[in-house]
């Protein structure tokens, strides 16, 4: 029997019958790879087929509230709550960044509570997963299977077998099906195997937690596929090099994709971090200019930022804004109603901008504390330490209402800050009105600036 050979592009899956240079689907170069495709022959992998009779959905009975609590509070918040059983989980982050560690522990917490929990070894030996665990896990885990094996029939075997309730893979790159004659790793090997686990959770009602790895540009390894085919996709951010990390959620089915969980990277493992607005503070610098603090909301969850402008003259006349942790186009916006509406001399300056942390900023409440840290570095005005600054700005300069406002301001009292700058539209609340922090309102960014 003839093998037909296609091209198939390893970063969106894009197939053509001949090599092209560069990719029509991700315009990216040299990306395609040849791979032979020939008919799926029969395996010992058991039945996927669902064969469930349609039903009316008034009678389904949906699993509620019935999640698998791992324990760990920072990962079921951005979870929804907890596992869901027959869910599928894909758990993304660059090399080193600590997937493994926090799928190993969630593994452990949740076999500690009862749960049968089966964890594939792709990558490790299970001696090397051992001495892992035995540095990191402090609690018992007799529930916890472990084997190391990355064909997928055999798998599914030992799934059938111990019939747990939730399956770690460690990681979906090394996994290969018998029937796809590429290496592993390859776009249709990561497809078609990442579509018989999803295929396989659903029927099983087994939770399946996949780990995968991200590109240099930022993005999942293999075909963006992998997003679609899973109910639940997390992402584990933060610099390799740097004790913190930041877990949250792309795309969830079962809950919100606006909360996030902080972690510090120990020698015991990945500790969750209680109250991240006194960790990204702690070594903040007193009454310097440039750094404002900003109560920022994610999901349900406050917590304080520090963000550090810098304002310098451009070399040989041209000028750069650059931005870490905050969207440029957004910075070169306010920028902008800096120097038109305010009056301040930008054109020959370079603005950088850093959120402390690793903590990426797209709430619209931080507008004005962007503002104020590029005023005060180009001004050389030093911040009191004691206050926090609220509010969008719009295009005429004008500090717009934003919401959530107590929950921000109870934030910030917490930690010890005396005054809020906040919209005057907000000062309406009969709430804030009551609260022993010192609220100021403002109607424009030059008042803001006044009132500093």
């Amino acid at each position: 029997m003839k093998i037909k050979t296609v091209f198939i592009c390893q970063e969106c899956g894009t197939q053509s019958s001949g090599w092209l240079g560069r990719c029509p689907g991700c315009q990216n170069w040299n990306t395609f790879v040849e791979e032979s495709l020939q008919p799926m022959e029969g395996t010992a992998r058991p039945s996927l087929t669902c064969k469930e009779e349609p039903m009316l959905l008034n009678d389904v009975v949906s699993h509620g509230e019935n999640r698998f609590c791992t324990g760990n509070d920072e990962l079921d918040r951005v979870l929804g709550g907890g596992i869901v059983p027959a869910s599928v989980i894909l758990l993304g982050g660059d090399p080193g960044i600590g997937k493994s560690t926090l799928a190993l522990q969630a593994g452990c917490l949740l076999s500690h509570k009862g749960h049968k929990i089966f964890y594939i070894s792709g990558e490790e030996s299970v001696k090397q997963a051992k001495m892992r665990a035995d540095r990191l896990l402090e609690k018992d885990s007799s529930k916890l299977y472990i084997v190391n094996q990355i064909d997928l029939d055999v798998i599914f075997q030992h799934i059938e077998k111990l019939k747990p309730d939730v399956v770690i893979l460690d990681s979906i790159q090394v996994v290969f099906q018998k029937n796809i004659s590429s290496s592993p790793g390859s776009v249709s090997q990561v497809r078609e195997c990442a579509s018989l686990l999803t295929q396989f959770a659903k029927t099983r009602g087994v939770a399946v937690i996949m780990i995968g790895h991200v590109t240099k540009e930022g993005m999942l390894a293999g075909p963006r596929v992998l997003e679609h085919l899973v109910d639940t996709v997390l992402y584990f951010e933060g610099e390799r090099y740097s004790m913190y990390r930041v877990l949250r959620a792309t795309k969830n089915r079962f809950g919100s994709t606006n909360e996030i969980g902080v972690f510090e990277m120990t020698a015991e493992g990945l500790r969750q971090v209680k109250n991240p607005s006194e960790i990204f503070l702690s070594e903040r610098l007193h009454d310097a200019s440039g750094s404002v603090i900003v109560p920022i909301l994610e999901g349900t969850r406050p917590f304080l930022v520090e963000i550090q402008g810098l304002v310098s003259r451009a070399s040989f006349g041209v000028t750069r804004q650059k931005a870490q942790g905050f969207d440029a186009n957004r910075l070169s916006l306010l920028a902008a109603v800096l120097e038109k509406k305010i009056g301040l001399s930008l054109q020959d300056k370079d603005i950088f901008l850093n959120v402390v942390g690793g903590v990426k900023v797209v709430d619209p409440a931080a507008d004005l504390a962007v503002t104020l840290a590029i005023a005060t570095a180009l001004l050389d005005r030093k911040m009191p330490h004691d206050v926090v600054v609220l509010g969008e700005v719009g295009l005429s300069s004008e500090v717009r209402s934003i919401s959530h406002v107590l929950t921000r301001i109870n934030e910030a009292q917490k930690l010890g800050f005396q005054r809020c700058i906040l919209p005057k539209n907000n000062l309406k609340a009969k709430e804030i009105r009551k609260e022993k922090i010192e609220c100021v309102g403002v109607e424009t960014v030059k008042q803001a600036l006044d009132i500093l």
